[in-house]
């Protein structure tokens, strides 16, 4: 899977326990649609009031798919409820590393040049 989506969330004082449920919710729906892959929340451990969201996609028409749903607007809705702020990006993966090397599908951008030991 090559294309993720991220949200930045923060909400409202005292929703976090709601807008977790909600955000359960939603993602369990998201999750099931064609295309989808894990979809994990985190709380920022310097922050302890804002979430990162992380979605991975098979591709950005799947992406999409999913928010052209007629679902999507009134499921995110009753997450937002509960969200002061909330900055969405759509992602591609660019490069993939494990076990220090590159593994991933992706090619170096053509300007560079591997080399053992870093990029050159």
């Amino acid at each position: 899977m090559d294309t993720y989506t991220t949200g930045s969330w923060r909400p409202f004082p005292g929703h976090e326990a709601a807008f977790i449920d909600a955000w359960i919710e939603f993602s369990a729906w998201a999750s099931s649609l064609p295309g989808a892959g894990e979809a994990v929340l985190a709380r920022d451990l310097r922050d302890a009031e804002r979430f990162i969201s992380v979605v991975e996609w098979e591709s950005l028409d799947a992406v999409r798919g999913w928010k052209s749903s007629p679902e999507f607007k009134p499921r995110m809705a009753r997450v937002q409820a509960h969200i002061d702020t909330f900055a969405p990006t759509e992602l591609e993966v660019v490069a993939v590393c494990a076990g220090g090397r590159q593994v991933g599908p992706h090619s170096p951008p053509r300007t560079l040049e591997l080399v053992p030991g870093g990029i050159g």
